[in-house]
């Protein structure tokens, strides 16, 4: 299981960056009418995140998470900063073998 939260670590960290680079891409884009940016980061943040589900399902699966802490960790992808906090709590959970 050590290897699936490390992967997990990884890409919760890789999501959370490139939600932050996806935010400003997009505030770059509707205050500077620079879409550039955006066409990078988006489909770049787009598949990383798909990533990120199937190695936290993957997790998930291996630590017998319930159905609702399986949900919400997937969603902490989605909002800036979350899936720094998802990931500590998930980490102390794994470490303590407690189910989310």
């Amino acid at each position: 299981m050590s290897g699936a939260l490390t992967r997990f670590r990884f890409m919760a960290y890789v999501v959370g960056v490139g939600l932050l680079l996806l935010v400003l891409a997009m505030i770059a884009k509707y205050a500077g009418d620079s879409a550039g940016m955006m066409q990078v980061v988006g489909p770049i943040h787009g598949f990383l995140y798909a990533v990120y589900l199937v190695i936290t399902v993957d997790l998930a699966l291996k630590a017998r998470w319930s159905i609702k802490g399986t949900v919400l960790v997937l969603l902490a992808g989605t909002i800036p900063f979350v899936s720094f906090y998802a990931e500590r709590k998930v980490v102390e959970s794994v470490r303590a073998e407690k189910s989310l």
